[in-house]
């Protein structure tokens, strides 16, 4: 079956408003229009342009943004001509050294494992629906995204770090690295990918045929 169109049409369906309860039917929508309650003007819908293409671009960027974040130094510091620089996965070994274990494992899930997680899971649902087909299961997929993306506390855990940094910034020179920078976009990449994804192409593309 060949790919869903670049820029869907969508068809109207019977929706109700998350605001008021009102239930109306919605209008269809051209690329890039929205769709508001009749009673009370709370925003029920938008249609993205390319919304499946932009979102696995953005999608791909932000897993080419997290290899560099755990790539490249996090921070580092420059006191007396002495350059220290970490890696976020040297700062959890770190943490784990000096008997902090609960704050190394809370770092790990949520600064590395759920992001990662999340990536995947957001690609794995992308993929099916760019080829034009999807599996039943997928549904039930999604809802597990969707339940992990709270976990990702990425942008949490950058803005503690800077915290950190301002304390020691009278200490020592901080000089914030390539890492740094690359989660920082990350955080934007995944915001705007949220933002570009319309979900209910998940429910409009037809079911592939499952095998036995």
């Amino acid at each position: 079956m060949p790919a869903p169109a670049a820029h869907p049409t969508l068809p109207a369906d019977l929706i109700a408003c998350h605001e008021c309860d009102l239930l109306q039917t919605e209008p269809q929508l051209a690329p890039g229009e929205t769709a508001r309650c009749a009673r009370c003007k709370a925003f029920l819908a938008r249609n993205p342009p390319d919304s499946i293409d932009r979102t696995l671009a953005l999608t791909l960027c932000a897993a080419i943004l997290y290899v560099l974040a755990n790539v490249y130094p996090l921070v580092g510091l420059e006191m007396q001509g002495r350059r220290v620089e970490v890696t976020l996965l040297e700062a959890v070994q770190v943490l784990w050294r000096d008997g902090m274990g609960p704050v190394a494992g809370l770092v790990f899930v949520t600064a590395l494992l759920f992001p990662v997680l999340e990536l995947l899971m957001i690609l794995l649902v992308l993929v099916p629906l760019r080829l034009g087909r999807v599996s039943p299961r997928l549904a039930a997929f999604f809802r597990l995204v969707r339940s992990v993306q709270p976990w990702g506390m990425t942008e949490v855990f950058l803005l503690g770090m800077l915290v950190s940094l301002v304390k020691l910034s009278h200490l020592a020179s901080v000089i914030l690295g390539t890492a740094f920078w690359a989660m920082a976009a990350l955080i934007v990449a995944l915001t705007l990918a949220g933002r570009a994804f319309d979900t209910r192409l998940l429910w409009q593309t037809p079911l592939a045929e499952e095998r036995p």
